[in-house]
């Protein structure tokens, strides 16, 4: 087993030796010209554990806008996916750079592999990300009723290119003061090439910047106005009232918001080390993979009563793609399943993070048995935030939009500081 170990460790320098004797292209296809690029990238001693949180950023924001972009019918939001797809194609080559300049023992490729798995996961998410975008692209056609589905309090998600006459140009966004006035955040920045994730207070809002902004719709149409100089249009909906087909568009949107929460959960069960959330996006996978059945049950009876069925050729795409996503979510957290020691690297990432996600069971009898839940905040003295409740005999609810009541036996899946998830978990017992 030793000898084995060596001859791989062995292996991996002299293949390092090779890969990095000259700069490496990576091939990427333009979204707008559709025709394939090179990029150089080269060897770079930069932090795996920066390349890993850029890396899980970049795919949550690639999730939200592909989605948001077959929702909205909007073509601009998904070019701005194969842009960013394009961006984690680059990230991924990097971190596996960084990832066999940092094997140099058995026990290194013993810990770092899991590690590997996250990389090639998160760029199988980029993947599916940018197949639902070219639902939109290729108009593959989608029902009407995927957006008579939102919900009417649903948040928009938006792009807009920043006017230089604009308001807010090249002012930061504590400046701007925009969500505290209108609800409206931005969520990212293009800049160029560069993209600028997650944006804080003393962030500039730069003239010709493409600008994603989330929000309320009935706020979102002013602010995008103010922020472009373009009057925002509505999309409209016209639902065909099929029964299978609303059915089977219900189906999808929760398989988005499990597959959603899944990712959520595996890199948190790996950046915490907790066997406990790694055992949620098991379940959460499995429930993804029932509703998978269901939905394609559903699409192809709707199919005999839909007057062209071939409009239905982007539902299925979209269906296959969140099955992919949560099963990336799966072997994300593959090494916390498997009992793999959590590399130093992933640690170092945990220790700049005050925020963490927790799972803990109410008992019977304790103070959070039949507490209500409004919009994810529970009715105790507690700042922790609900997300997502399991149910043995119901299944998922996913609470941040809705309101629930707790029971004893629920599993909550919950958001906030490491001194509020210790109370909180007291809390649920009896």
């Amino acid at each position: 087993m030793a000898t084995s170990g060596l001859w791989i460790a062995g292996y991996i320098d002299r293949a390092r030796e090779t890969f990095f004797s000259a700069g490496n292209r990576l091939r990427c296809m333009d979204p707008l010209e559709g025709e394939a690029s090179s990029v150089s990238v080269e060897y770079e001693p930069v932090s795996v554990k920066d390349v890993l949180v850029e890396m899980k950023d970049t795919a949550e924001l690639l999730i939200d806008l592909s989605y948001s972009a077959v929702l909205h019918r909007n073509t601009d939001l998904a070019q701005e996916v194969l842009k960013l797809e394009q961006r984690m194609d680059v990230l991924e080559l990097r971190a596996r750079m960084s990832l066999m300049m940092a094997v140099r023992k058995p026990d290194d490729a013993e810990e770092l592999a899991p590690v590997l798995g996250i990389v090639a996961a998160t760029g199988e998410i980029s993947d599916a990300a940018g197949d639902i975008a070219k639902i939109v692209l290729e108009e593959m056609g989608l029902p009407d009723a995927m957006r008579a589905a939102l919900p009417e309090a649903a948040e928009t998600l938006v792009r807009g290119v920043v006017d230089p006459n604009s308001a807010y140009a090249d002012r930061t966004l504590v400046d701007i003061d925009l969500e505290s006035e209108t609800g409206v955040r931005v969520i990212a920045l293009r800049r160029g090439d560069d993209w600028l994730l997650n944006p804080g207070p003393e962030t500039t809002v730069a003239s010709d910047d493409v600008a994603l902004l989330r929000g309320p719709e009935l706020a979102i149409g002013d602010v995008y106005e103010t922020l472009t100089g373009d009057v925002y249009e509505t999309p409209t909906v016209d639902d065909p009232g099929i029964e299978d087909l609303e059915r089977a568009v219900d189906t999808i949107i929760h398989m988005k918001n499990l597959s959603e929460l899944a990712v959520d959960l595996a890199y948190s069960s790996v950046l915490f080390d907790s066997a406990k959330l790694a055992e949620e996006v098991r379940n959460l996978e499995i429930e993804v993979d029932a509703l998978q059945s269901r939905f394609e049950a559903w699409t192809l009876r709707a199919a005999a009563d839909a007057a062209d069925p071939v409009t239905l050729r982007g539902l299925i795409r979209l269906g296959s793609s969140t099955e992919v996503i949560s099963d990336a979510a799966i072997d994300i957290s593959e090494g916390v399943l498997r009992d793999i020691d959590v590399h130093p690297v992933v640690q170092l990432a945990v220790q700049e993070s005050d925020e963490l996600i927790t799972r803990v069971e109410i008992e019977s009898g304790s103070e959070l048995d039949g507490t209500s839940v409004a919009a994810g905040v529970p009715d105790v003295e507690s700042t922790m935030s609900v997300i997502a409740i399991r149910r043995p005999d119901e299944g998922w609810l996913l609470v941040t939009d809705s309101d629930a009541e707790l029971r004893g036996g629920d599993i909550l899946i919950s958001k906030g500081t490491r001194t509020a998830a210790s109370e909180f978990e007291a809390l649920a017992q009896a």
